[in-house]
């Protein structure tokens, strides 16, 4: 992979990683308009953000002219849509910027474990319901599962 596109992703990844988030969400779907991905953000920020649809079609136009999305526009009866689907180069950003991802999600758990040792040592840990808890274990063994799969399917590549 070249050094200067896995600069530019990382830096994305820590300064604009909106547009990574909607390379994931069309390079998922395959094909889908802005309302569909504006729809998909609000779940990924549990329903506390999205961004504005001027916004959000700014970045989507943005993303066109650097030629990771290609739209393409579809009608139903007089509504006018336009959808969205990646374009190699799209492709190419998200393949790398998924193998980067996995390194700088290590570092943030690390980051994550190591912060939250510090506030407890300090004594500023907040008090956490068994609730929240519970919901946090399972979140942690759901990251677990997904990457034992990914352990295995790497270890038999390898055999």
């Amino acid at each position: 992979m070249r050094e200067d596109l896995k600069r530019k992703i990382i830096k994305g990844l820590f300064t604009v990683p909106l547009k990574n988030i909607i390379l994931v969400i069309v390079g998922l779907k395959g094909e889908t308009h802005g309302y569909e991905i504006l729809k998909e953000l609000e779940k990924l920020a549990i329903g506390l953000w999205k961004p504005s649809h001027s916004n959000l079609y700014t970045i989507l136009n943005k993303m066109v002219e650097e030629g990771l999305l290609e739209p393409h526009e579809e009608y139903r009866g007089k509504v006018r849509r336009i959808k969205y689907r990646l374009t190699e180069k799209g492709w190419d950003y998200l393949r790398t910027s998924n193998e980067l991802t996995l390194r700088t999600l290590y570092t943030a758990i690390s980051y994550h474990e190591r912060l939250k040792r510090k506030i407890e040592e300090t004594g500023r840990a907040r008090k956490i319901d068994k609730g929240t808890l519970g919901e946090y274990l399972t979140l942690l063994k759901q990251i677990r599962d997904l990457l034992d799969e990914e352990i295995k399917t790497i270890e038999s590549r390898l055999e």
